[in-house]
């Protein structure tokens, strides 16, 4: 079992002030990285990274001496700017390919239905675009709630199927179907797609999503918000139909509740 030491900062619930939606700026600046993810991913996911940080500081406070897990953080992108805000971060990667040449130290290849640690390990969970990448959402947020202390913060982000993201490298295409979407992807590229539906990208939505957190009874929702949406972040997420398209990327900040 890994070791992951627990920080001295206080066991306090972290603060629940409001969080003003992002600027038009701060989307546009992610957009333009996003459109270069392939050829650029360094410049991507650093920018990525820091913006995720912002985003927990903002409803938890200062990272500093708090133990982060990041679960499917893939190369370190994230874990090492949370090292570098000061807090106490691991990752746990369940697929050795993605952690790339050089991974954080540490680096543990671990699968996220089944997390190598103690219950109550973090005080705070994080993963992003991880969700919609195992076929059992229930059971992975299960196991992230399970090593996050009481009163602890889960940081969860995912893009929806019906999102124009939703087909990752084969998007928009996807609205079109799955299977012609991938064949449209290896006549244009000549190789093929990393993702497949059903193997190792599902369908997630963000209504059932939200049906299922709430009818838990081991988190409770602090915020659900568009991750990138420039204007009304949380407003778009309670629109019936219309934040299947809108939402974009769903960011659900959870606190866990005492068992």
């Amino acid at each position: 079992m890994a070791t992951v030491r627990r920080s001295g900062r206080p066991r306090g619930s972290p603060g629940t002030r409001p969080v003003r939606d992002p600027s038009l700026r701060r989307s546009l600046a992610l957009f333009r990285a996003f459109l270069h993810e392939q050829d650029d991913p360094v410049s991507c996911y650093t920018l990525l990274a820091r913006d995720a940080a912002d985003q927990l500081e903002a409803y938890g406070g200062p990272l500093t001496g708090r133990t982060v897990v990041d679960v499917g953080g893939g190369s370190g992108y994230f874990v090492e700017e949370f090292r570098r805000r000061g807090a106490d971060a691991y990752l746990f990667e369940p697929d050795a390919r993605e952690l790339g040449a050089r991974p954080p130290e540490g680096a543990v290849v671990a699968d996220g239905y089944l997390l190598p640690l103690r219950d109550g390990a973090a005080d705070v969970t994080f993963s992003s675009n991880v969700l919609e990448h195992v076929a059992d959402p229930g059971t992975f947020l299960s196991e992230l709630a399970r090593v996050t202390r009481p009163g602890g913060l889960l940081y969860v982000s995912f893009t929806n199927w019906l999102s124009p993201w939703g087909g990752h490298e084969w998007a928009p295409w996807h609205y079109l179907g799955a299977e012609r979407a991938r064949a449209r992807y290896r006549r244009r590229t000549g190789r093929d797609a990393k993702h497949t539906l059903g193997e190792n990208l599902f369908a997630v939505h963000v209504g059932s999503t939200l049906r299922q957190v709430r009818a838990r009874h081991d988190v409770e929702i602090v915020s659900a918000r568009s991750r990138y949406w420039p204007f009304l972040a949380e407003a778009v997420v309670k629109a019936p139909g219309l934040r299947e398209f809108a939402t974009w990327n769903l960011l659900l900040i959870l606190r866990r509740c005492p068992p």
